[in-house]
C-alpha cells in the first residue's frame, strides 16, 4: 500500500488534519479497544505528528518527541495506530520505519523509547526494539516499554 507521508508540528497541523488524527484515535484506541481514557492528553502541542494518508483519508499515525519529557537525550514514539482497513499490508512497518528515519534525520543516532501493548511485542522486536523492564497495566491494557539503541 503506497502512502503519502507528512511529519508536523501541531501548529500546522490543518483542521481536517487534526480532526483526522483524533478520530482515527478515538475509533481503535477508545471504541475498538473498548478503553475508556484520555486520549486527548494537552501534550499534542510538544510532540511532531507522522500521518499517512491513502487517497485523502488517514489511514497510518504516530506521535514522536525527540527528547523525554525531562529533556534527556532519548526519543519517544507514541500513539502509534493504523486504520482497520490498512491493516495486514504492512502500513505498520511503513509507519514505524518512518517514524525511526525521521528521529534520526532530526537527531542523529538517538535511542527511541515506546510503550508496546504486549500483543504486539514481535512486532517491535522485529524492528530492533528490546524489552526494558517488566510489563504492566496501562488503562488495564497489557504494556511493554521498549527501547531502540543505534
Amino acid at each position: 500500500m503506497t502512502l503519502n507521508w507528512q511529519v508536523l508540528p501541531y501548529s500546522a497541523l490543518t483542521r481536517d488534519q487534526l480532526y483526522a488524527m483524533l478520530k482515527l484515535r478515538q475509533d481503535v484506541f477508545i471504541v475498538e479497544q473498548n478503553c475508556p481514557y484520555h486520549d486527548i492528553d494537552g501534550d499534542d502541542v510538544n510532540w511532531l505528528h507522522l500521518l499517512g494518508e491513502q487517497a485523502g483519508r488517514l489511514v497510518a499515525y504516530a506521535r514522536l518527541r525527540l527528547t523525554d519529557t525531562t529533556g534527556a537525550p532519548i526519543a519517544r514514539i507514541g500513539r502509534v495506530i493504523v486504520a482497520v482497513e490498512a491493516r495486514h499490508q504492512g502500513v505498520a512497518r511503513q509507519l514505524m520505519l518512518r517514524a525511526i528515519d525521521e528521529i534520526h534525520q532530526q537527531t542523529p543516532n538517538r535511542p527511541i523509547a515506546l510503550a508496546a501493548q504486549t500483543y504486539l511485542l514481535p512486532f517491535y522486536q522485529s524492528l530492533g526494539f528490546a524489552n526494558v523492564g517488566e510489563p504492566y497495566l496501562e488503562d488495564d491494557i497489557p504494556h511493554q516499554d521498549m527501547e531502540w539503541h543505534p
